[in-house]
C-alpha cells in the first residue's frame, strides 16, 4: 500500500555517513518531535535528481527552515557511501540536508514507492517523490508521475504548502 497523508513513516532503517562509517537511521524515530521534509529520487547522479531535484531543495533549504522545518533529508536506493559523494557533489552536504541512503529499498518498499526502470538500469528504485512530515506523521505528499521530472516534487513546489 502507498503512504498517503495522514499516515505514519514505518519501522524501516536507512543508512547515512557519520563520521566513523555508516551508520543507521530508524526514520520513524527519527522523525519523533520533528518538522521534516523527505524527499526521494530514483538515483544519485543520475540527471532529473542531479540537475533539478536536490538543487530545488538546496535553493529553498533557508526558506524552509523559516518556515519551522527542522531538517530536509534526501533518500535514494544507494548506499551510504554513494549518498556521501553525491551530498558533496551537489553541495547537499553544505547545504545541510541529510542525505540517507536505503540500500536495501525496505523504506522504498514499506511506503510503497518502489519501482522498476530495466532499459535505464534502474531495479527496486524509488518514485520521485516529496512529503512533509510532523512528529512522524505524513501531512502533505506529492509524487510525480514520472520518475524524470521534477515539477510537483520540488522545493518551490513544496515550499508553496507551507
Amino acid at each position: 500500500m502507498t503512504i498517503a497523508q495522514g499516515d505514519t513513516l514505518p519501522e524501516a532503517t536507512l543508512v547515512k555517513m557519520g563520521a566513523d562509517g555508516p551508520e543507521p537511521v530508524v526514520l520513524a524515530d527519527h522523525a519523533k518531535g520533528k518538522k521534516l521534509v523527505v524527499f526521494a529520487v530514483p538515483g544519485a547522479f543520475t540527471p532529473t535528481c542531479h540537475s533539478a531535484h536536490v538543487p530545488s531543495f538546496v535553493r529553498t533549504k533557508d526558506q524552509f527552515a523559516a518556515k519551522g522545518v527542522d531538517e530536509i533529508i534526501c533518500v535514494s536506493v544507494n548506499d551510504p557511501f554513494v549518498m556521501k559523494a553525491w551530498g558533496e557533489a551537489t553541495g547537499a552536504t553544505a547545504a545541510g540536508i541529510t542525505m540517507l541512503g536505503d540500500a536495501e529499498s525496505a523504506f522504498t518498499k514499506a511506503i510503497g514507492m518502489d519501482f522498476d526502470a530495466p532499459p535505464a538500469g534502474l531495479i527496486g528504485r524509488s518514485k520521485r517523490y516529496a512529503m512533509i512530515v510532523e512528529d512522524g506523521t505524513v501531512t502533505t505528499l506529492h509524487v510525480e508521475e514520472s520518475p524524470g521530472v521534477c515539477d510537483v516534487s520540488g522545493g518551490e513546489a513544496l515550499l508553496a504548502e507551507l
